[in-house]
């Protein structure tokens, strides 16, 4: 384990192709309360009114749309999800922490999205 900041890092490889492990990692640190949110995630709760028991829902049967392993921040994935009142969410999060940190939450909306899972014709 290493550790930067105050967050320890697993190093842990990840498939690119094979989101599945990503989805059961996030499903557990979900089921553990182990999740944490940025401020900008916070002020776009606030916007969208989604609230922390919506985005945990979304975590807990998330589909991981797409990883970024690469990402100059560090690694992350979008992933989408259904909340018990129905609306589809993406929740942008890390990857690879003890602690699933929320970078940003939203519902997914034309023209950038065609559906919960598609992305939208770039104009």
């Amino acid at each position: 384990m290493q550790t930067r900041g105050f967050y320890s890092t697993i190093m842990v490889e990840f498939n690119i192709h094979n989101h599945e492990p990503i989805a059961a990692r996030l499903r557990q640190q979900a089921e553990a309360d182990a999740i944490r949110i940025t401020v900008h995630c916070h002020q776009e709760m606030v916007e969208e009114d989604i609230c922390f028991d919506e985005v945990r829902e979304v975590l807990l049967n998330a589909a991981i749309l797409e990883n970024y392993p690469e990402h100059k921040r560090g690694p992350c994935c979008l992933s989408c999800g259904k909340t018990l009142r129905g609306r589809y969410v993406h929740v942008v999060c890390t990857t690879a922490f003890e602690l699933t940190i929320i970078i940003t939450v939203y519902e997914p909306k034309p023209p950038k999205w065609a559906d919960p899972f598609t992305r939208g014709k770039p104009e």
